[in-house]
């Protein structure tokens, strides 16, 4: 749980105490080796600053933070004792002038009862004084650089310092990710857990990492998001100095998002995964893929690109087809390699090996860099990726890639021992993003595919013509078309028998007949809808179904397409977000959608239709009619504005969205305003 402190904004420039201190106090300090104070201490024992052990119970220590801080500079507190004086000694703390604080124990709002009034009195603590607080609930953090080791858990002093940063909403997650990135070969730069967040939050420490020039990449692993703007803005910002790779929990986590058609389709997983990415952060799905991802961004990183070309080598033809395999999945570009790439190739390697890309080699080779060279050279490849296992006495690895040194290079070292880990650091060491094995390598492509055409894709959306104010009231489907502005079909709304037959005999049938009433989303719940009516007596018997009804609408019925459905809402943590997905209840039954916050550019609406899985079905499929890469764009982007431009308005829905040989033309609409959405949820 997160207490968020009024009027806070960004105080990176704070975090310099707590995260390159000049003297730390452990207060609770022990002798007893098994306490959580004692664990600390012998933590940061190594730190060469002035480090104060805090005890009033010990004449060998301390009695006090301000004691402490008389003997030397203390500019951060790692305060280890029982919940219930935390905040008395927080505010001692801040008293005696030290800046920041990390609270590591638990007993806080996570546990309900009473911890949520202490960590309230925390969050006063900080407000009033302006001390920077980590935590409570986490485990610490950890900076290698400058020595520091302000945690309890073992072995983390062993981390080597690095150009990696973790932010993580967990403490024990980020000393999972500290580790398996020191396996990796990688060092930290820092590595911090939130815990509760009572103040320091994931943005703040974004904030301080995008100035920080040790940090090449940043981890970031996020449970629940309290300020979606101040992240995003946070991403933003870091994301255009240094690559973000984002790990969001909840995947599997149905819990509602809202009462309606577009929230049904949208978990808030979704919607801050599209979030993070349309400010510039690489996706990933585990912590493993995200060690691969960050690790390789650390190491290297892909000009922008809108789709950049894969070279792949390798050295075993199986392992070969299992990376193929992934990048495919990944969407990676493999491009058959030009004429004269494999003229060249022909002369290096046997005639039985595949050379038109993948390159297998057969096995490693002295010819091995030669065969890099030439590929990278290809005027379709942007970035390598091979695999090989390794064979000393074949192929120096070290040497062979630095004859590749022009080009980004991802390469899967197989193997165990002394000798492999020795092999993957000095890659490392030269350049070379490093992977185990080829889904740690296609993990690691792929995160530099995303990167670059992240980059590549304007942040700003166009200068465009401000959406019309509307007042702020739900609309019927007839009176909705009307303010979006969307194609539709010819129809007319009627209040009168004779009004839907002069319709019929207007529009010509067959025709849909619909009921019109602001208050009713699913008209065809309640028979609200009745299609194909093709003659006056099946008029008649349509508007005999609709009994009550005071408004209906009569319209010519659509030719066959595709069916979308493309929304617009607020949501509680991000604000407007658009949602496009293929319409009726195929959306909501496979989660096909794709999300961004609006307002959105003209660029960042045409990639959506990219990430459905059903997306074949908009390019043609089998005869069907192909989307215009223009007109869908103008439609959502057209569709966030108004949203954004009318505070009032909670909800817009255009289901179904028909994609025809024509074009798109909308087929229903709905229009919820704030103040009618208790209403229509009650409905």
């Amino acid at each position: 749980m997160t207490t968020t402190v009024p009027g806070r904004t960004s105080r990176a420039a704070g975090l310099e105490p707590m995260f390159a201190p000049q003297g730390i106090a452990v207060v609770g300090a022990s002798r007893s080796p098994g306490k959580l104070g004692a664990v600390l201490a012998r933590s940061l024992a190594g730190f060469g600053g002035h480090l104060a052990l805090v005890n009033s119970r010990d004449e060998t220590m301390y009695g006090s933070v301000r004691a402490a801080a008389a003997a030397g500079p203390v500019d951060l507190a790692m305060i280890c004792v029982p919940a219930s004086a935390c905040p008395a000694v927080l505010a001692e703390a801040a008293a005696a002038g030290v800046r920041a604080a990390v609270v590591c124990g638990g007993g806080f709002a996570e546990a309900g009862g009473d911890g949520v009034e202490r960590q309230r009195q925390l969050a006063e603590i900080v407000a009033e004084t302006g001390i920077r607080l980590l935590g409570p609930n986490t485990s610490g953090f950890l900076a290698p650089h400058v020595g520091v080791t302000a945690s309890f858990v073992p072995g983390v002093a062993d981390v080597r310092p690095g150009r990696v940063a973790v932010v993580a909403a967990s403490g024990g997650v980020n000393h999972a990710l500290a580790f398996l990135l020191a396996e990796a070969g990688h060092g930290i730069s820092l590595a911090a857990g939130l815990g509760n967040a009572v103040d320091v939050t994931a943005p703040d420490v974004l904030d301080h990492l995008a100035d920080d020039a040790v940090t090449a990449a940043v981890a970031l692993h996020v449970e629940s998001v309290a300020d979606g703007p101040r992240l995003v803005a946070s991403v933003r910002r870091l994301s255009a100095r240094k690559p973000v790779v984002a790990l969001v929990v909840g995947q599997h986590d149905v819990g509602a998002f809202a009462a309606s058609h577009t929230g049904a389709l949208a978990t808030s997983w979704r919607t801050t995964r599209a979030a993070l990415a349309q400010a510039g952060a690489v996706l990933v799905d585990d912590e493993r893929e995200l060690v691969d991802a960050v690790g390789a961004l650390s190491v290297t990183r892909l000009p922008p690109s809108a789709d950049p070309g894969v070279g792949v080598v390798t050295a075993q033809a199986g392992p070969g087809l299992l990376l193929l395999d992934d990048l495919r999945g990944r969407r990676a570009r493999v491009p058959e390699l030009a004429e004269s790439t494999q003229d060249t190739l022909a002369t290096l390697l046997p005639p039985l090996t595949y050379q038109r890309n993948p390159v297998d080699t057969g096995r490693p080779g002295p010819e091995l860099g030669r065969v890099l060279v030439t590929v990278a050279a290809d005027p379709g490849v942007d970035v390598l990726a091979g695999y090989a296992l390794h064979e000393p006495d074949a192929v120096d690895l070290p040497s062979a890639l630095r004859e590749a040194s022009g080009t980004p290079v991802v390469f899967g070292v197989g193997g165990t021992g002394p000798a492999v880990t020795a092999t993957r650091r000095a890659l490392l060491d030269a350049g070379v993003a490093v992977a185990a094995d080829p889904r740690g390598v296609a993990a690691a492509v792929g995160a530099l595919l995303a990167d670059a055409r992240r980059q590549a894709v304007p942040r700003s959306p166009e200068t465009r013509g401000q959406a019309p104010v509307v007042p702020a009231r739900s609309y019927d489907e007839h009176q909705a078309k009307q303010v979006l502005g969307i194609r539709t079909m010819p129809s007319r709304a009627c209040a009168s028998r004779t009004e839907a037959h002069a319709a019929f005999d207007a529009v010509g049938g067959p025709v849909a007949v619909k009921i019109l009433d602001a208050a009713i989303l699913h008209k065809t719940e309640i028979g609200g809808v009745h299609l194909g009516v093709s003659s006056h007596a099946e008029l008649d018997q349509a508007l005999d179904r609709l009994p009550g009804a005071r408004r209906f609408l009569v319209e010519a019925m659509a030719p066959p397409g595709v069916d979308l459905v493309l929304g617009a809402r607020r949501d509680p943590v991000f604000g407007p977000v658009l949602l496009l997905g293929l319409g009726g209840t195929t959306a909501e039954a496979l989660a096909d959608v794709a999300i961004r916050l609006a307002p959105v550019s003209l660029a960042e609406a045409a990639a959506m239709p990219a990430e459905l899985a059903g997306r074949a079905l908009l390019a043609g499929w089998r005869g069907g009619p192909e989307l215009d890469t223009a007109e869908l764009p103008r439609v959502a982007a057209g569709l966030g504005d108004l949203l954004v431009a009318n505070p009032g308005l909670d909800e817009i829905e255009v289901n179904p969205l028909r994609l025809t040989h024509d074009g798109l033309i909308a087929l229903d609409a709905v229009i919820i305003s704030k103040e009618a959405d208790d209403a229509h949820a009650d409905h």
